[in-house]
C-alpha cells in the first residue's frame, strides 16, 4: 500500500512539473514609452502577477511612438505578434474593425474583486464595440499647458496657472504671453506643439484644442469640420503665431520645452517624469478657454490583447490584473485612471510627487469634463489624406481657409 501510494505521489508530482512546464507563457508586451521611471513601475506590475502564476514572464518591448502603429501593424502581418500592448484611442476602431484584437469582456467580468462598473461609461465607450470591450483604458490623460516659471517671473508675467486661476487663462492671452515671451534672436520660442511634432505626428494633438475652445471639430458623424468658421478661425489664429508673431517653433526648427528652449508646450502628465532634469521651476495649467469657454481634450490609451497571440488567455489575465484598482492606484502617478474610486480619491491628486495636489486637481477636472480626439475605422487613411495638405497650410503664404476646405475635401470620401 505504502509503495502504491508512493508511486502514486511520483506521478502526481510528475504530472505536476509537467503541467506547470506546459504552462510557461512568456507574454511579450508593446509599449510606446522608454522612459525608464515607466518601464520600472510597469515592471514591479509585472512581477507581482509573475509571483501569482509561476512560469510566466512579462516582457516590455519600447516602439517610438512615431512608428508605433505602423511597427507594430508588420509584427501582427509578418508572423512576429506580440501578445499584449499599448493602443492609441485614435487607432482603436481600426483594429476593432480589422478583428486584430481580442474581446476581454468575460475575463473582466469574472476577474475577482475587478469591480468593471468602476469604469465611467465615457471612459470605456471608444473601447467597446457591439456590446464587447475589446480594450481596457489605463492612461485617460487630458492636455495640460507645461510652462517654464522661470521665464514668465523672469519677464514678469503671471503664469497660466495663475491666470486660470483668476479666470484669465484665455486663448488671446495665451497668444499675447507667448509672444511677449518669444526671444528671436535667442531661438527662444514661447510656444512649441506636443513634443515638437505639431506639423507630423502630431497634427491633431496641435490644431484640435483650439478647433474645439472656438467651438468647432475634426469631424464627426460622418461630417468634415475643419472647413467650418469655427476651426478655421482658430487655426488662422494658430497660422499667425507662427509666421506673424514667429512666436510658436516653426516647420523646419526643434524646440526643446524640456531643455529650455521654449517657455510653453502642450502634453500629458507622464511626460512630467522628464521635469527633473530640466533645471528649471515649472508648473502646469488647464488648456486655454476659447470663444466657446473652457473645452479640455483628452488623450486616451487602453491595453489590448492581440488576435494573433499565442497566449490569450493569460494575456487577458494580466490585463486584467493590471487594471485593479491596486494598480490603477500605482499607475495613477504617470497615467490618469479611468477608475472613477481613483479619480476621486486623494490616491490620485496625491499620486504623482512631482506635480502639486493643486495643480492635479486640474487634471481630474479636465478627464470628467474633457473629449478625445477625433477617431474612426478609417483613421489611417483619414490622416494619410490630411498630411499633404496640412503640409501646404503651414507655409507663411498659405491660404488658411482654402487649405481647410481642401483637407476637407480629401477626407470626406473616408467618413
Amino acid at each position: 500500500m505504502r509503495k502504491a501510494l508512493k508511486s502514486l505521489t511520483v506521478s502526481t508530482l510528475a504530472l505536476s512539473l509537467a503541467t506547470g512546464y506546459a504552462m510557461a507563457e512568456d507574454l511579450r508586451f508593446t509599449v510606446w514609452t522608454g522612459n525608464e521611471a515607466h518601464l520600472d513601475m510597469l515592471n514591479g506590475i509585472a512581477d507581482g502577477f509573475e509571483a501569482k502564476h509561476p512560469g510566466t514572464t512579462v516582457t516590455f518591448e519600447t516602439i517610438p511612438a512615431g512608428d508605433y502603429v505602423q511597427k507594430l501593424t508588420f509584427q501582427l502581418a509578418g508572423g512576429n505578434p506580440p501578445d499584449l500592448g499599448w493602443m492609441f484611442e485614435d487607432s482603436m476602431p481600426t483594429f476593432v474593425a480589422a478583428g486584430a484584437v481580442e474581446p476581454l469582456t468575460d475575463t473582466l467580468e469574472n476577474a475577482e474583486a475587478y469591480d468593471l462598473a468602476d469604469f465611467s461609461d465615457p471612459a470605456m465607450s471608444l473601447w467597446k464595440e457591439d456590446g464587447e470591450i475589446f480594450g481596457v483604458p489605463f492612461s485617460t490623460s487630458p492636455f495640460m499647458v507645461f510652462y517654464n516659471k522661470d521665464m514668465f517671473d523672469a519677464a514678469g508675467l503671471e503664469d497660466p496657472l495663475t491666470l486660470a486661476e483668476k479666470g484669465e487663462w484665455t486663448l488671446e492671452k495665451f497668444r499675447d504671453v507667448a509672444k511677449a515671451l518669444t526671444k528671436p534672436e535667442e531661438r527662444f520660442w514661447g510656444f512649441e506643439f506636443k513634443d515638437g511634432q505639431g506639423y507630423d505626428t502630431r497634427i491633431m494633438h496641435a490644431v484640435m484644442p483650439p478647433i474645439r475652445a472656438y467651438g468647432g471639430n475634426g469631424w464627426s458623424n460622418g461630417e468634415c469640420g475643419f472647413e467650418k468658421a469655427e476651426a478655421v478661425e482658430a487655426v488662422e489664429m494658430l497660422h499667425q503665431m507662427v509666421f506673424e508673431d514667429k512666436s510658436i517653433v516653426p516647420p523646419g526648427e526643434q524646440g526643446d520645452y524640456f531643455s529650455g528652449s521654449s517657455a510653453m508646450t502642450i502634453n500629458q502628465i507622464s511626460r512630467a517624469s522628464k521635469m527633473p532634469e530640466a533645471g528649471f521651476e515649472w508648473g502646469i495649467a488647464p488648456l486655454p478657454s476659447g470663444p466657446a469657454g473652457e473645452a479640455p481634450v483628452i488623450g486616451q490609451a487602453g491595453l489590448v490583447v492581440f488576435a494573433k497571440s499565442d497566449n490569450k488567455e493569460r494575456a487577458k489575465q494580466f490585463i486584467a490584473w493590471m487594471t485593479n484598482k491596486k494598480n490603477v492606484e500605482v499607475m495613477a502617478q504617470f497615467f490618469p485612471p479611468a477608475r472613477v474610486s481613483v479619480l476621486e480619491s486623494d490616491a490620485f491628486t496625491e499620486a504623482n510627487a512631482l506635480i502639486p495636489p493643486e495643480q492635479m486637481k486640474h487634471v481630474a477636472a479636465a478627464i470628467k469634463e474633457g473629449e478625445v480626439l477625433p477617431s474612426h475605422e478609417r483613421a489611417p487613411q483619414i490622416l494619410a489624406a490630411m498630411k499633404p495638405r496640412f503640409d501646404a497650410l503651414w507655409r507663411a503664404d498659405a491660404d488658411v481657409e482654402a487649405s481647410l476646405k481642401a483637407i476637407c475635401d480629401a477626407i470626406r470620401p473616408q467618413l
